[in-house]
């Protein structure tokens, strides 16, 4: 990794860590503080690495400039003495002990802990969740508004409000009990299904595809199933789809950064380890009593790793769109859905797929163009170049931008002949 991609990728994977295990020390009451020294230890990093040059374990560098930035900031502080101190009481660290415990094992149980606080019920789902990417993850209050469809000013204000619930309600960084996981892991495992998808279908970066960003939200599902109390059918079928869609991570790129469509990707490139995997989570996950959206995707992720086209992969693909629909409605998901119903036509006519999509009109989406212009290549390429061009207009990423750009130079090519 070149050194001016260093930095970034560093605080995509320890700023969470950091953040997670400061917290814990001081009290979620402290939160903005706990970002604050975690913030700080990569600008200082981002100061010092340029001119005395990366250390030989960077990781270990961040990790002792934090627990340094933390021991000076409980011993100058008056607020930490005078408040804090008295109400932790016998639970306060000693600042020249052990101190700030950044181990692998502090760090897993921390980031654990940390998730099921920040999902505590008193918070609505939305903040809990924007709230998880901002701490857990190290998102940007623009990418968790581009996550939200929503502005900047929105998301700050919904992540101040949920930081002062989390005052108020003196939320502990503990693992709940039995019940208290049940009514808060539907949260945990949106934010890092959300966190997946930020890299898996990036769109607030120039980059069509942000392997880090997908990795770490793996690395947080592991976590749950490494814990016997979380360990549940639906989390192995959250990390199943993970493993499918990772699996083919290499093979959505070409050499030059741009996306590969599905039907063009070479299989040979597709990571077979981690679609074994992501088999043996599906059967994991198939001991409960409960098909969650998150089996039902599963359940696609997998067809889509198998490169036939057959009408029996396509059928499969659309009875398991009709049944996620069924379970929980989604724009993408139906969108998805007429592309399957598209391929498993026996008799290749794209007739019924265009009505279906066109009915819902989600005309300032730019994935809803872009479909319509697939369905209607080879039956009305006019069509197909007009949705092709209002497709890009709404498309943000530079990636997407060249690869809706090139098809449409193909197509009219195509209609000039």
């Amino acid at each position: 990794m070149q050194e001016q991609e260093l930095i970034p990728h560093l605080f995509r994977t320890e700023y969470s860590k950091i953040t997670a295990v400061l917290c814990k020390h001081f009290g979620l009451a402290q939160l903005a503080i706990a970002e604050d020294i975690a913030s700080d230890t990569f600008l200082t990093a981002a100061q010092t690495w340029p001119i005395k040059g990366v250390p030989l374990q960077p990781v270990a560098w961040l990790y002792s400039v934090a627990k340094n930035k933390a021991k000076n900031y409980l011993q100058r502080n008056n607020l930490f003495e005078n408040k804090i101190v008295p109400q932790l009481k016998n639970n306060t660290p000693d600042l020249e002990g052990p101190g700030i415990d950044l181990s692998e094992q502090n760090i897993s149980d921390s980031q654990l802990q940390m998730m099921f606080a920040i999902c505590h019920p008193a918070i609505p789902a939305e903040a809990q969740v924007g709230l998880a990417l901002r701490v857990l993850c190290g998102f940007g209050i623009e990418e968790i508004a581009d996550a939200f469809l929503t502005s900047r000013e929105t998301i700050n204000k919904r992540l101040f409000r949920a930081k002062e619930k989390l005052r108020q309600e003196q939320v502990q960084i503990e693992f709940p009990g039995a019940v208290e996981i049940t009514k808060r892991l539907d949260n945990v495992l949106t934010t890092l299904y959300l966190l997946f998808n930020e890299g898996y279908y990036s769109e607030s970066q120039n980059s069509i595809v942000r392997e880090d960003l997908c990795l770490e939200a793996m690395r947080l599902t592991y976590l749950l199933i490494e814990n016997e109390k979380t360990n549940l059918p639906s989390v192995n079928a959250l990390l199943s789809l993970m493993c499918f869609h990772a699996s083919r991570l290499e093979a959505r790129k070409d050499n030059n950064g741009e996306i590969v469509l599905y039907q063009e990707q070479d299989e040979t490139r597709w990571n077979q380890e981690l679609i074994a995997k992501g088999v043996d989570f599906l059967r994991r996950a198939s001991g409960g009593d409960t098909v969650s959206k998150y089996h039902i995707e599963a359940s696609i992720a997998y067809w889509h790793t198998q490169k036939r086209d057959t009408h029996e992969k396509w059928e499969n693909i659309l009875q398991l769109y009709n049944r996620l629909l069924q379970l929980e409605y989604s724009p993408i998901a139906a969108l998805n859905r007429t592309f399957a119903l598209a391929k498993a036509n026996t008799t290749n006519d794209k007739t019924q797929a265009i009505m279906e999509a066109e009915k819902m009109a989600l005309t300032n989406h730019h994935l809803y163009h872009a479909l319509l212009g697939e369905l209607y290549t080879g039956t009305d390429n006019a069509k197909a170049i007009a949705h092709l061009q209002k497709a890009l207009a709404l498309t943000k990423t530079t990636a997407g931008k060249n690869m809706l750009s090139k098809k449409i130079v193909d197509l009219e090519e195509k209609n000039s002949c």
